[in-house]
């Protein structure tokens, strides 16, 4: 059956996922923070640098302005299903529980092991979700041509690989994204850019969404050889190769967060 869908246009933020946490994490029961988010007490592991303050029952998170608007990353799978599903559930505040984040989208639970965590599914009345691979492969890679063949290389609108430098960018025929070939595009602390700082075309993709090649890996609903949840997009660590249309990256388990973020679909 046909439906329709709306993929998020950026990243989700380090701000978008403190105001998550703040709602729903004064205590934390099913891990949503990662202390590695913290840059200042984890520099060599490049979070986002959301802080956490307080003690379990009084937990409270901020993130400062220049780090605001850039992707979260340390975040899990179950994780992003948790995000959608409060999404879902029109942003309430209160515990961890059926009415924030263990059902809506996804009926999670309290999953939190890997085998749990591959075995949620998206439900049929979904509404908001982590995108399944086809809804995040057309955004990146869909010619909007009308055509549905019809597709490019690259999420910059080019089958030649976008340019790596810092934004706004020069490229004005292949595009400019943030991944690493001898260096890094945007350098310490932040690493990775504010979501559409490429502003200028074809930075974008073909349907208007930034930054699905490099920042971060962003997770998808897929399930790979039976143990991974998929991740496309390559990220400011990695090369240009892991932008392509061709390339999943399948050797991440559900609970793992690393480099990882994610993008919101909302489907009709």
């Amino acid at each position: 059956m046909g439906y329709t869908y709306r993929i998020g246009k950026y990243e989700v933020t380090a701000g978008q996922y403190t105001a998550f946490l703040n709602a729903v994490a004064k205590t934390d029961t099913y891990g949503l923070y990662s202390t590695y988010m913290d840059y200042d007490a984890n520099p060599a592991y490049w979070g986002c640098n959301i802080k956490r303050s307080g003690s379990s029952g009084t937990y409270a998170y901020s993130v400062a302005a220049d780090w605001a608007n850039r992707p979260v990353n340390y975040v899990s799978w179950g994780d992003a299903a948790r995000f959608a599903n409060w999404l879902a559930n029109g942003q309430p505040t209160g515990p961890q529980g059926p009415a924030t984040t263990e059902d809506g989208s996804y009926y999670l639970n309290g999953a939190t092991s890997d085998a749990a965590l591959l075995a949620v599914t998206r439900k049929a009345n979904a509404t908001w979700v982590i995108p399944s691979e086809d809804e995040w492969y057309k955004a990146a890679y869909h010619k909007n041509d009308g055509v549905t063949g019809n597709y490019w290389d690259y999420p910059t609108g080019s089958n030649t690989a976008p340019r790596s430098e810092a934004p706004p960018g020069t490229d004005m025929t292949n595009g400019s994204a943030n991944y690493s070939v001898s260096d890094w595009a945007i350098g310490s602390p932040y690493y990775r850019t504010e979501v559409g700082a490429y502003d200028a075309r074809p930075s974008d993709s073909p349907y208007a969404t930034f930054d699905q090649g490099g920042n971060v890996w962003e997770w998808n609903e897929a399930i790979l050889y039976g143990s991974y949840r998929g991740l496309r997009g390559g990220s400011f660590y990695y090369g240009g190769g892991d932008l392509h249309a061709s390339y999943r990256r399948y050797i991440f388990y559900p609970t793992i967060a690393y480099f990882i973020g994610f993008r919101v679909s909302e489907v009709h």
